[in-house]
């Protein structure tokens, strides 16, 4: 089941000179126990037969590879092609993390769950196994996220989960992971639940492992159905753990075109952003060494964006990594331009999208009519947008009354 790079071997939870574990003294010792755990995990046949069962008949797997036949007409140039994490169990990606790392916590002997959540969706997932796995779960989610997402939190409260609203700094994502953080601190019984390839080690290699069968279930589908591999791969990159799935299926072939789409929120301009690998520089937030958002005072930035999912001041340490290497590029992408390919997936395809997604789809839709006829565009459609038509209506004039 285990698929670490060398490189990451060489030097335990770095993607070259970032990661690492930048924590409390006495929050390391549970790190390690993770880590131990984890590995033990990799190592265990009847381990991997349990969540390649669950993937199969709980979550749908494997998500379906669509062709866009009706934007690749209307735009191309390239064709488009679409991986549906947003049929999985619970509309997104998530779900696939969330099944591996509660089995990991049982396997641990822990009973509650922690998790932060920024759109819902991850908290949803962890709402979902530990409901089917008989766990106490909490959730944190900021006050601002609770209202835009207010579906969401009504699911995580059908599914059992307590959601706890944190209401200091922006309110927003980076403020649930610090309350959750906090709290696996202050809790040694607890297992936390990190929803994206983010933290102090050995959380993102955790979150890569689980999220890879994005990448390799990919890389097959493609291969079937065309015959060769894809000429570019996008995702939108908040933490970036959707990314980092698919990305991992095709990062050992160079002929494949990587790229992560961030939230350009308002302009990259008026600081009302989170394109933390376009403007930002490294730094050290929630414990890990990456690329982040600062103000004047070198403090994590207040950050914008229009999807509850995106609005981090850091991300991942191997998509620093990937782009210091040249390996993959990063765009960032307007509110404006995700609610406008919002609307075509829609109306074109018949695909309600999450507006996440919607960021990397907007970039596609830019590098389509660049494209010659024989060229492909493959775009991780990370969730479905039900959680956002409350946002996105009225932005498109389409909220009020039925004639």
């Amino acid at each position: 089941m285990r698929s670490m790079r060398k490189e990451d071997e060489a030097r335990k939870g770095y993607f070259g000179t970032f990661g690492g574990s930048y924590v409390p003294e006495q929050l390391q010792p549970r790190l390690d126990e993770l880590d131990a755990a984890f590995v033990s995990a990799m190592e265990d046949d009847l381990f991997a037969k349990e969540f390649t069962r669950l993937l199969k008949e709980y979550v749908g797997r494997p998500s379906a590879l669509t062709y866009c036949a009706n934007i690749s007409r209307e735009y191309g140039g390239g064709r488009l092609f679409l991986k549906r994490e947003d049929l999985n169990h619970t509309g997104a990606h998530k779900i696939n993390n969330t099944i591996g790392q509660a089995l990991l916590a049982r396997r641990m002997g822990k009973k509650e769950l922690i998790a932060e959540t920024g759109a819902g969706m991850h908290g949803t997932a962890t709402a979902t196994v530990a409901a089917l796995m008989g766990m106490k779960c909490t959730v944190y989610m900021g006050e601002v996220d609770v209202h835009r997402q207010a579906p969401n939190v009504s699911r995580m409260k059908a599914l059992g989960a307590e959601v706890v609203s944190v209401t200091h700094g922006q309110k927003t994502l980076k403020e649930a992971v610090d309350a959750a953080l906090e709290a696996y601190v202050l809790n040694p019984e607890t297992f936390y639940l990190l929803g994206s390839a983010v933290g102090p080690h050995p959380f993102p290699t955790i979150v890569r492992q689980f999220q890879s069968v994005i990448g390799k279930e990919a890389r097959e589908q493609f291969l079937e159905r065309e015959g060769k591999l894809p000429d570019h791969v996008l995702a939108c990159v908040g933490g970036g753990s959707n990314a980092i799935g698919i990305f991992s299926g095709f990062l050992d072939d160079r002929g494949v075109g990587i790229m992560g789409v961030e939230p350009a929120g308002r302009g990259l301009e008026t600081n009302e952003h989170a394109a933390t690998l376009v403007a930002g520089k490294p730094g050290i937030i929630h414990g890990f060494r990456t690329y982040v958002l600062t103000d004047n005072d070198g403090e994590p930035a207040p950050v914008y964006s229009i999807s509850a999912g995106l609005d981090y001041p850091g991300v991942g340490p191997e998509h620093a990594f990937l782009m210091e290497s040249g390996r993959a590029s990063y765009v960032s992408v307007t509110d404006d331009e995700a609610v406008d390919a919002f609307r075509i997936l829609c109306r074109l395809e018949g695909i309600i999208p999450a507006l996440e997604s919607s960021h990397a789809v907007a970039q596609a839709l830019k590098i389509l009519p660049e494209l010659s006829g024989d060229k492909t565009v493959l775009v991780n459609l990370s969730g479905r947008g039900d959680k956002d038509l409350d946002s996105v209506l009225p932005l498109l004039g389409l909220q009020g009354e039925v004639s």
